[in-house]
């Protein structure tokens, strides 16, 4: 057993980094995906800009046209002054030239209100189309790096796999599996001693017979609260647990003779 807790305890390092790696890995295209969906996002404006271009290009030349035809209107009027000979004529002709001038007027403001919205539109293009170029040579530089880092964490991954390779023979399938399962869900830490009656991962402190259990090595154990892979390990501040704890003992002594002052003060804390 001593041997494939040894195993273990290498093995824990190799595992984490692993699953390390596979995140960065799985993390690397997200910059290139962000920076992709920006580009056609972008794309996505600059038509509908693009669009609304063309179409107050449209709306202009209409307002020329009216203009234009406006204009003709009140100087055809206003000759018809001179041939006029009743006050009625007059009255009617007046209201034409008015009317035609009002409607003038207002197609001028509308004309020149359109002539810079259109101005607008298109420093508009010009800037997006500047923004645009930038975002595409973004995309393409992110994409020779992302290449490059998933190259180089391939060859990472590949070399920790093949560490790994070396590491689990003799180790059982089931606790393999149940190992990388804790790897995974406790930071990289899976196998941890027990010191005293204290699980050094969680700084829980374990039942008695537990503890004895741990220490006789002849199975696994895992922490009832961690869940970790436990093994006993000699300290020097723990001389009298050569020989296998006695409950009668600690009922007698008090869990102080078994646990280091600082191992208590932490489940104190």
């Amino acid at each position: 057993m001593q041997e494939v807790f040894d195993k273990l305890r290498d093995l824990q390092g190799i595992l984490a980094k692993k699953f390390t790696v596979l995140e960065e890995i799985k993390e690397i295209p997200r910059t290139l995906e962000t920076k992709e969906e920006l580009l056609n996002r972008g794309k996505r404006t600059y038509i509908e800009k693009h669009e609304r271009l063309e179409k107050t290009s449209e709306e202009l030349k209409a307002l020329r046209v009216a203009l234009d035809e406006a204009e003709r209107a009140r100087e055809t009027s206003e000759k018809q002054m001179e041939l006029i000979s009743t006050q009625r004529e007059f009255e009617a002709l007046e209201k034409e030239i008015k009317d035609a001038s009002s409607r003038e007027q207002s197609l001028r403001k509308s004309l020149l209100a359109k002539e810079k919205y259109f101005s607008e539109l298109q420093e508009q293009l010009e800037e997006h189309e500047q923004l645009m170029e930038i975002q595409e040579e973004e995309v393409k530089t992110e994409t020779e790096k992302k290449d490059v880092l998933l190259g180089e964490k391939q060859s990472e991954l590949d070399e920790l796999k093949e560490q790994e390779g070396r590491l689990i023979p003799g180790i059982d399938d089931s606790i393999l599996f149940k190992f990388e399962r804790i790897i995974r869900n406790k930071a990289g830490v899976g196998i941890v001693p027990v010191h005293g009656l204290v699980c050094q991962g969680c700084h829980m402190t374990l039942p008695v017979q537990f503890v004895n259990d741990v220490r006789k090595g002849d199975d696994f154990r895992f922490c009832p609260y961690c869940s970790r892979v436990l093994y006993w390990e000699d300290t020097e501040m723990l001389d009298q647990f050569d020989q296998p704890i006695d409950e009668t003992e600690i009922e007698e002594a008090g869990l102080a003779d078994f646990v280091d002052s600082d191992e208590f003060d932490d489940l104190l804390s």
